[in-house]
């Protein structure tokens, strides 16, 4: 059965190197592989993703030895489980605002007792070919990776209950829509930023968890591209 490299990784005290992609893209994802990242993200919250993409990423994704993980648009247990019965390992959960949020993120990603995650056959099920349910379903708890994005002002408030539940792995920031609830949109540079990003990361780690940051490394594949070429033509006009 598969197994989180991310995870693997956390317990041996490494960090995860992987590559996040905005657009759907097989060939993209095996590259990924072949360059021997440990792990592949899509961000289904902004980005043109189908349940049949994710399928079909994932697929790709086991056989070039990547981790598939995704931000997923809303933390509905229904959407959450179209990702997981893909083959996502990795659920990144928008706007965690409140301990109640944290807990319904929490909830729709692992099978019971960890949660209740609803139990299907699709392919990340292995089209239900398993010798045992119960071994099956413990081994797939123990590789899904549960994240929740702190970003929004109103965190600080809640950020106690937050942190109070478990079965959330790690957490992660984002600048540019905490810029957003602070009036601040299109900078999330503004000092005020910064400081909110720190105050919670300090307390996340105060309270023994981790932020994402920790752990895991990414780069965008827009970006990597991108920045690949203006390097090209840089070298090739100063040659």
């Amino acid at each position: 059965m598969r197994v989180n490299n991310v995870i693997a990784k956390m317990k041996a005290g490494e960090k995860a190197y992987g590559c996040s992609l905005t657009f759907p893209s097989t060939a993209v994802v095996e590259l990924i592989g072949m360059a021997g990242l440990d792990h592949v993200s899509f961000d289904s919250e902004h980005g043109p993703f189908t349940p049949e993409s994710i399928d079909d990423l994932c697929r790709v994704a086991d056989m070039a030895g990547l981790t598939p993980m995704a931000r997923v648009p809303n933390i509905d247990s229904s959407t959450i489980l179209r990702f997981l019965d893909r083959g996502i390992m990795g659920i990144t959960g928008p706007h965690i605002t409140t301990g109640e949020r944290a807990q319904q993120l929490a909830d729709a990603c692992r099978y019971v007792p960890q949660g209740k995650r609803s139990f299907g056959s699709g392919r990340g099920a292995y089209h239900g070919d398993f010798p045992s349910g119960p071994e099956y379903m413990e081994h797939t708890n123990s590789n899904i990776l549960v994240m929740a994005q702190l970003e929004d002002i109103e965190v600080l408030d809640h950020l106690d209950d937050i942190l109070a539940v478990d079965r959330i792995d790690l957490f992660s920031s984002g600048a540019q829509d905490i810029a957003q609830s602070m009036g601040l949109q299109g900078q999330p540079g503004h000092p005020r930023v910064k400081e909110f990003e720190a105050e919670v990361a300090a307390r996340v780690h105060a309270a023994g968890r981790q932020m994402t940051s920790d752990v895991i490394v990414a780069a965008g594949a827009a970006r990597l591209f991108l920045d690949g070429v203006a390097a090209f033509l840089q070298a090739s006009k100063s040659a």
